[in-house]
């Protein structure tokens, strides 16, 4: 398939522009600390004495401390939602780069483990040269107290030793229960060692305490490389006083000042305020007001915030302590409060651990279909903390004339909102078409929604628009299958197809109708599907209608 630049420049040319950004300060930064501690004079009786592993430990914490700092920026995720929403950033392309925070914070993590291996492997190069390399002319640039002294016990009897251990083993908890296949199958071990990160930090600003390393601090009267002071080396080399070699006094080192926390200070506080910001935001309880239990294990919950305002597309994380007090899980909006109706609404999929006791707690009856009470509820249900909104890529989709949202199974939650929306009025909108195409394993799945696309499709019709919704539905289970049956959801029987979706042909017929256009797709759903949808958009088969990519994805 051929690749179009036009396209190319417009799905991955931000991203690639950051990365290169990124990669280049990480370079300039490396190599500048390490010609720094290779060629300045202030290092040169340390370098004598550590060689290279001096220089490559110092240039790589360099790139640590930037990193540290820079990880921490895409999990605020409050300041984050107030930039897409304000005036601040303007452009569309730019509001699509925060949709790429998540991976920008992955990347930041990664650059954390792979220069962590290389610091702590030339720092014990560097504890082995110290020991090696005792130096009998300037005892105070030692850390070993006599040559030949066992390396490990200046590790473990250190500042920078014993916090560098706890360093690493907190990293490498951190570093493999963020695989995937630790995500999935035990959410609460990522939850809990990601939230090391605190300890972390701490460990991190104590870490450069010890100043085990140490500059020259009189250039001036004693001139690296100048013997005189040292009476062994002078009289050995047989140079007298008075040549070019004179020294006025005696070669004085002090300990590097601590650097680390001028990195991570901004960035660590900038963090903390926003979580005190959520946590004063979340702190009082909502009201829950209906429970719903849909088809395929999907529950429906309705709750009640005061002062809560959501934009369609946005997502908000729940808390319930009586599952567990520390664990929020994120959970896309699917009913945004309005003017008619004020409560917030979610659908969530029972999987896992968290959403089955969740789900106990709701509908203790297994039986129970539906429960919706009274504002003076007759039982009392969990306590319940919401914090957010916060903003994903979805909230775009009405900043494109033509929209394509492709949804598989429960990934269909984002795009309920905005079809809610779109229920409540679409012509203030820019978008003037939509097409929505979801995929079910199962035929029971459309029921979660099939009276909001019912309403929608009839609402189109009287205002005399029923291209602005083009709906396709695929089932694509055929064992036992079954058609809609029931009269009041004909216009979704009419519209459901077995199989899966021919994406070519849909992105053509969407370019031939839409040339010279640019058509925001939006995804939620399995990774297959991502991946297709993204080198579909990314193809020059359209007639110059430019597909831009958006995926959902929870920061």
């Amino acid at each position: 398939m051929a690749l179009s630049v036009r396209s190319w420049v417009a799905n991955e040319g931000g991203k690639h522009l950051v990365l290169v950004l990124w990669l280049g300060a990480n370079t300039l930064l490396f190599m500048r600390t390490f010609l720094l501690y290779y060629c300045g004079q202030q290092y040169h009786y340390l370098h004598q004495m550590l060689g290279l592993g001096l220089c490559i430990s110092r240039a790589s914490a360099s790139v640590l401390n930037l990193n540290c700092s820079l990880v921490l920026l895409p999990m605020c995720r409050s300041l984050l939602t107030y930039l897409r929403g304000t005036h601040t950033v303007t452009s569309r392309k730019a509001r699509r780069l925060l949709d790429k925070s998540k991976t920008f914070h992955v990347a930041c993590g990664v650059a954390i483990c792979v220069f962590s291996v290389v610091h702590v492997s030339a720092h014990l190069v560097n504890m082995v040269n110290f020991s090696v390399r005792y130096s009998e002319d300037f005892p105070s640039l030692n850390v070993a107290r006599y040559r030949g002294e066992d390396p490990r016990l200046f590790i473990l009897t250190t500042v920078p030793g014993i916090t560098g251990i706890l360093l690493v083993l907190i990293l490498f908890l951190m570093f493999t229960a963020s695989s995937y296949c630790i995500r999935v199958s035990n959410y609460e071990i990522f939850w809990y060692t990601h939230n090391l990160f605190i300890v972390f930090y701490i460990i991190l600003i104590v870490h450069v305490v010890g100043g085990a390393l140490k500059y020259q601090t009189n250039l001036e009267a004693h001139p690296p490389g100048c013997l005189r002071a040292n009476q062994t080396k002078l009289e050995e080399s047989g140079q007298a006083e008075g040549d070019g070699w004179s020294c006025r006094e005696e070669a004085r080192f002090q300990p590097n000042s601590p650097e680390t926390w001028l990195w991570v200070s901004g960035p660590l506080c900038l963090y903390c305020a926003e979580r005190l910001y959520r946590y004063i935001r979340s702190n009082s309880p909502v009201t829950i007001v209906a429970v719903v239990r849909h088809p395929c294990d999907v529950i429906e919950l309705r709750m009640l915030k005061k002062d809560f305002k959501a934009y369609p597309g946005q997502y908000i994380v729940l808390n319930c302590p009586s599952v567990s007090s520390f664990e929020n899980h994120p959970f896309t909006l699917t009913a945004c409060p309005t003017e008619k109706k004020e409560t917030l609404g979610i659908h969530l999929r029972v999987v896992g651990d968290w959403t089955e006791r969740f789900t106990e707690l709701l509908l203790p009856d297994p039986g129970a279909e539906s429960e919706i009470l009274p504002m003076v509820q007759q039982r009392r249900y969990p306590k319940l903390y919401v914090d957010g909104p916060f903003g994903s890529s979805s909230q775009e989709v009405f900043n494109y004339e033509v929209s394509l949202c492709v949804a598989g199974g429960i990934g269909v939650t984002p795009f309920a909102c905005v079809l809610h929306a779109l229920l409540d009025g679409w012509r203030h909108f820019r978008l003037r078409r939509l097409y929505f195409v979801w995929v079910c394993r199962e035929l029971q799945s459309f029921y979660w929604f099939a009276e909001l696309l019912c309403a929608l499709h009839h609402k189109l019709w009287q205002e005399n628009r029923p291209d602005y919704l083009n709906l396709q539905l695929f089932v694509s289970q055929t064992d036992g299958l079954q058609n809609i049956s029931e009269e009041r959801y004909r216009p979704l029987s009419s519209r459901l197809m077995i199989g899966r979706p021919r994406w070519k042909l849909l992105f053509e017929e969407i370019g031939r109708t839409n040339k010279h256009k640019r058509v925001g797709v939006f995804c939620c759903g399995p990774k297959g599907i991502s991946r297709t949808l993204h080198r579909l958009c990314n193809s020059d088969r359209y007639s110059g209608t430019t597909f831009e990519f958006n995926k959902e994805s929870f920061s």
